[in-house]
Formats: C-alpha cells, structure tokens, sequence
C-alpha cells in the first residue's frame, strides 16, 4: 500500500508502519448506532481486504467504552486476519474495556498492549 494511502473518516484513521496497519477509532465511536458504525467500518476494512496487512492494531486510546456493535467490527478484523494467520491486537485498553473483554471472554482473542507504539515494536511493525 502506499505512503499516502493511510486512511481517515470521521470515526476512524488507519496509518500503515510496515506489514502492520493501525486502527484508530475517535471517541465518536462510543455513541454511534450500528447503522452508522457498520458503514464507516466497512469503508475502513475495504483497502485492508486489498492489501491486507500482516498485523492489525485497534488502538482504542481515545476510547472509554464500546458496544455490541463495536465488538462485531473488532470481531470482523479478527476474522479477516486468522483467515490468513495474521493477528489482531489491541492498544490503549483502559479498564473499563478490559473489564468488558473479560466479561464477554474475548479477552483471550487478543493481546493487549499499553500503547500502539509498543504494539507496532512488539509485531514488528516499521516506523
């Protein structure tokens, strides 16, 4: 994928470091119906299924909290990746969240890391 093709809507940016694509979702994901969701989600995953990365992180640093409709998209990049061996994580998890994963037992499918930077060092990502 090229430099330039790192993506942005309203709801999420995706940036490029190597073979690992960084999902960053706004604070406006909290709130948004799955009509909405699903579509700025879909527009996200779409240059990914291209060109798919090896890796992807969800960096949910300016994330307090997320629903059923969330979990769907996160569970969709898990899907995408394991189809190919690849892995997702998540980065900037506050507590409330892990509480969720782990309530919901999907604290299993992902690692979780403090910050995508250190995610990006830990699967190798390029800068």
């Amino acid at each position: 994928m090229p430099s330039d093709a790192d993506l942005t809507n309203e709801f999420f940016q995706v940036k490029r470091h190597g073979d690992v694509a960084v999902i960053v979702p706004s604070a406006q994901v909290e709130d948004l119906p799955e009509t909405l969701l699903q579509p700025a989600a879909e527009l996200v995953l779409a240059p990914l299924k291209e060109d798919p990365p090896n890796q992807i992180i969800v960096d949910l640093s300016s994330v307090s909290y997320f629903g059923s409709a969330f979990i769907t998209f996160l569970l969709r990049c898990h899907h995408l990746l394991a189809a190919r061996g690849s892995e997702l994580v998540l980065a900037g998890v506050n507590s409330n969240i892990r509480e969720l994963l782990r309530i919901t037992n999907l604290e299993m499918y992902w690692a979780l890391y403090d910050t995508a930077a250190e995610a990006i060092s830990a699967l190798g990502g390029a800068d």
